[in-house]
């Protein structure tokens, strides 16, 4: 996941709580985890953290591409790695600090892993020639080095030996008051006739001292003895146990956002949606530019494909976006959001083409429904959620606007959707606006033209929505009567002094 840093899964937090239900980001992550509620952690973390850095981006990029082109490998990897860790968690573990009890629970753990460690040597022998992203390449190239058949035969010996079925061998010298200090395990004897040296002079000496276990007393000084010898050799077998459990969770965990790409890789193709690898460009260059971008979270929820946008938005710090009701804006709004979140998490965007700048954070401020629970009035709880974003943002962050304030009438409305846009853009900050506010929408073209793009929700002959956006004059009118003749199937036809402005409608 990163060239040099770990990725590890964090629990759920509610600070991006907006983000995810405005942009419907549960439909993606479902999507990727398929019912593993691992998968699904992993997913939400790496898409909630995203990458800032166009070079770490594509080093995810490169190994997705391979994880795609080998996707019956890749996902065999997963399994044999899963499979480690799920067999590690089987070992009956008890909190105990016996150091014989760490040990015995240490030993039953390497043990097992030994098995799996030689299945992963077996297997990157077989596909290493598969892949071609520098991560994978290193990872395999680590695997054939370190974990050959002579290690891993001396390893498994040695679990043998420190089982110490016949025995345990320590030295020790007196210290002051006469008590033993300067405990040293010694090689365990081998049990097939021939000891070790320690084991040899201890036999020449005809030293030696018998607990009959007649007294409780007795027990209990062979119970510490035995913990002082094995302490040293817990705490390793302990640590390193803890190390390749480490190891096979990082690979299980890294590779499982993979997998969960090829998921979704699978899903969308399915639903006929393209797919391709995004270009990210630092976030100074204020890039962005599709050709065919789609809303994946839509069409997954719909289980079929929705229409496709192109945007030449380069060098522009304004996005505002007007047009018919029901046209496809909301859907263009999301459609930016994700993709940047795909991106900057090093997966692949529902598109033919995308270039874009990463951005530092993504932030989004949408109309909420009418909630009769509230204390205050809807205008002033637009306010404070518009206050806690504004707190947040910095230069380079991207805020994505959906018919914000328009709770209010059409000239206050424009009027603080003006002055924030204002100071958000000349602070630094990209804004894409969705709006039903013609007087907002004038100004910023008048003000701001070259800083600014405007597009337009086309409305079709007879009043039909073909869900596409193109640069266009803002539109003063929302085309609701459209939709009152869709729903009622009849056409509004009131006199023009009493017809409600569907400018807001």
């Amino acid at each position: 996941m990163f060239p040099d840093a770990d990725f590890s899964p964090a629990a759920p937090d509610t600070t991006h709580h907006d983000l995810i239900e405005d942009l419907e980001l549960h439909e993606l992550w479902d999507a990727m985890a398929r019912g593993d509620g691992r998968l699904h952690l992993i997913a939400r973390t790496a898409t909630l953290t995203p990458l800032t850095d166009p070079a770490t981006i594509t080093h995810r990029q490169d190994v997705l591409t391979d994880c795609l082109r080998n996707t019956t490998t890749a996902r065999a990897l997963y399994d044999l790695a899963d499979q480690a860790v799920t067999a590690d968690r089987q070992i009956t573990r008890v909190g105990a600090r016996n150091p014989e009890v760490l040990l015995n629970q240490s030993l039953r753990a390497l043990e097992l892993f030994c098995g799996h460690l030689r299945r992963l040597s077996a297997f990157t022998a077989e596909h290493a020639h598969a892949f071609g992203s520098a991560a994978l390449t290193r990872l395999c190239r680590l695997i054939r080095e370190q974990l050959t058949g002579e290690y891993l035969g001396e390893l498994e010996t040695l679990l043998r030996r420190i089982d110490f079925d016949h025995g345990i061998i320590a030295t020790a010298h007196l210290g002051e008051g006469n008590k033993s200090v300067g405990f040293r395990l010694q090689e365990p004897p081998s049990g097939k006739g021939r000891g070790s040296a320690a084991h040899r002079r201890l036999k020449r000496s005809g030293l030696s001292c018998t607990i009959r276990g007649r007294y409780e007393a007795d027990w209990r000084a062979l119970t510490s003895f035995r913990g002082r010898v094995l302490q040293v050799i817990a705490d390793a077998a302990t640590e390193s146990a803890g190390n390749v459990r480490g190891f096979f969770t990082a690979l299980r965990d890294e590779l499982g956002f993979y997998i969960g790409c090829l998921n979704l890789a699978e899903t969308l193709t399915e639903s006929g949606l393209p797919i391709c690898l995004p270009t990210p460009r630092p976030s100074a260059e204020r890039a962005l530019t599709a050709q065919d971008l789609h809303e994946p979270c839509l069409a997954l929820r719909r289980g079929g494909p929705n229409a496709g946008n192109d945007i030449t938005a380069d060098a522009t710090d304004l996005i505002v976006i007007t047009g018919a009701n029901g046209g496809g804006k909301t859907t263009f709004l999301r459609s930016v959001g994700v993709a940047h979140l795909m991106m900057q998490s090093g997966m692949f965007v529902t598109a033919h083409a995308l270039t874009a700048s990463v951005t530092g954070r993504l932030h989004t401020h949408f109309r909420r429904e009418e909630d009769h629970t509230m204390a205050s009035g809807k205008l002033e709880e637009e306010l404070i959620r518009m206050s806690a974003v504004a707190d947040a943002l910095h230069p380079g962050d991207l805020l994505l606007c959906n018919e914000s304030f328009t709770s209010t009438n059409e000239r206050e409305g424009s009027t603080i959707a003006a002055e924030i846009v204002q100071a958000l853009t000349d602070s630094g900050v990209r804004v894409l606006f969705v709006t039903h506010l013609h007087d907002f929408a004038r100004r910023m073209l008048t003000e701001r033209p070259a800083r600014s793009l405007f597009l337009l929700a086309a409305r079709g002959e007879n009043g039909q929505r073909p869900f596409r956006l193109t640069p266009g004059v803002p539109s003063p009118t929302a085309h609701a009567a459209d939709l009152y003749a869709r729903i009622f199937g009849e056409p509004l036809d009131r006199p023009a002094d009493d017809r409600p402005d569907d400018r807001q409608a």
